[in-house]
C-alpha cells in the first residue's frame, strides 16, 4: 500500500521534475555565459578592426593628397615656360633687313585653391589639386631697314608664325599679330626704316 501510495509518487515525480528544471536552467545559464564571452570577444575584435579601418582610410586620404601634389609638380616640371627654347626659335627666325630691337615676355597667373579629399563613411571623395592658369604674351619690337621700309614686316611675321616652335606652342588659332607699325623714319646715316611690334599670345595653360 505504501509503495502504491499516489501522493509519494507525485512527490517523487515533482522532485525529479524540479531536478530536471534545475539542470536545464543551469545548462541555459552556462550557455548564456559562453555566448556572453563570445560576444565580448567579437566586440573586441570588431573594435580592433574598426580602428584599423579608420587608420587605413586616413592613410588612403594622405596618399591621395600626396599623389595630387606629385601630379602638380610633374605638370609644373614638364609644362613650364622654357625661355632658352623660345630665344633659340627667335634667333633662327631671320629675315633680311629686319633687326630685332627688343623682346619682352609677360607671364600672368590666376590661381585656384586646392580641395582636400573627403571621407564620408566608407566612401572617399578624391580632392582636386591647386591649379594655376598661366598666360604668356611675347612681344617683339623690330626695325625694318629694307629698300622699301615696311615690305619686310609681313615676311618677318610669317617667319615667326611658321617656325616649328611657335606652331607647336601657339597652335593654329593663335596667330602672330602685328600690334604697331610706325611711319617711315630716317636714321642717323640717312637710311629709312620703320619700327613695328609683333605680339604672340600663347594658349592658356593650366598647371
Amino acid at each position: 500500500m505504501r509503495r502504491k501510495d499516489p501522493v509519494k509518487r507525485a512527490i517523487y515525480a515533482g522532485v525529479v521534475l524540479v531536478l530536471l528544471m534545475l539542470v536545464w536552467s543551469s545548462s541555459l545559464q552556462l550557455k548564456a555565459l559562453l555566448v556572453k564571452g563570445d560576444l565580448g570577444r567579437l566586440q573586441a575584435q570588431i573594435e580592433s578592426r574598426s580602428k584599423e579601418f579608420k587608420t587605413v582610410l586616413q592613410e588612403q586620404k594622405q596618399l591621395s593628397e600626396a599623389q595630387l601634389k606629385l601630379a602638380s609638380l610633374q605638370r609644373l616640371g614638364t609644362n613650364r615656360m622654357l625661355y632658352g627654347t623660345m630665344l633659340n626659335a627667335v634667333q633662327q627666325s631671320i629675315v633680311d633687313d629686319v633687326q630685332l630691337v627688343r623682346l619682352r615676355s609677360e607671364q600672368t597667373y590666376v590661381s585656384t585653391a586646392a580641395t582636400k579629399a573627403k571621407t564620408n563613411g566608407n566612401v572617399i571623395t578624391a580632392g582636386k589639386p591647386a591649379t594655376v592658369a598661366e598666360r604668356v604674351q611675347l612681344t617683339l619690337d623690330a626695325r625694318d631697314t629694307g629698300a622699301m621700309p615696311g615690305d619686310q614686316v609681313n615676311k618677318y611675321r610669317h617667319a615667326i608664325s611658321a617656325f616649328p616652335y611657335f606652331q607647336e606652342r601657339m597652335g593654329t588659332t593663335n596667330e602672330v599679330r602685328l600690334a604697331t607699325l610706325s611711319a617711315p623714319q630716317t636714321g642717323a646715316g640717312g637710311k629709312s626704316f620703320v619700327l613695328f611690334t609683333l605680339e604672340c599670345h600663347y594658349p592658356e595653360v593650366i598647371r
